[in-house]
């Protein structure tokens, strides 16, 4: 018997900056993620959520990844707003962004974020987080066992 994949996993990226998005977007790439569906605003990004995951046959994200740079508390504002909906729909919701000491990423986790990952100035260290968005989204996979 062979099984066919209908709707193949995405990862949806809510980047407020066109020029990161498509860095990451490479980065994750690089390391093996599935496609990328970017939104270039946290408006933008939640109306498109909410509409597929109000449709239990569509094809909803395998991660959600937010780095907004709109102002210093949007991604805890997102984190806030989204994370139960997300939550119900077994979701990870993970934030990318600033260095920040650990009350800053406590902060994040305990409004909802799955993870915390950080923006990286130099290269080696960007390609390393990206590796361990890549490798958390592989982790948070819910695989249904097909079989007889």
């Amino acid at each position: 018997m062979l099984a066919t994949i209908s709707d193949p996993p995405f990862i949806a990226l809510i980047d407020d900056d066109e020029h990161s998005a498509y860095l990451l977007t490479r980065m994750l790439a690089a390391h093996g993620a599935p496609a990328i569906r970017h939104y270039v605003s946290a408006e933008a990004g939640e109306n498109d959520l909410a509409a597929i995951l109000a449709n239990p046959e569509a094809a909803w994200p395998s991660l959600v990844i937010i780095d907004l740079k709109a102002h210093s508390s949007a991604n805890l504002d997102f984190v806030l707003r989204n994370h139960n909906l997300l939550r119900q729909k077994g979701v990870p919701l993970a934030v990318m962004a600033a260095p920040t000491d650990r009350a800053g990423r406590a902060a994040l986790q305990e409004a909802g974020a799955a993870a915390v990952f950080f923006r990286q100035p130099e290269l080696d260290a960007y390609r390393h987080e990206a590796a361990s968005i890549v490798s958390f989204w592989a982790r948070s996979q819910c695989l249904d066992a097909i079989g007889m």
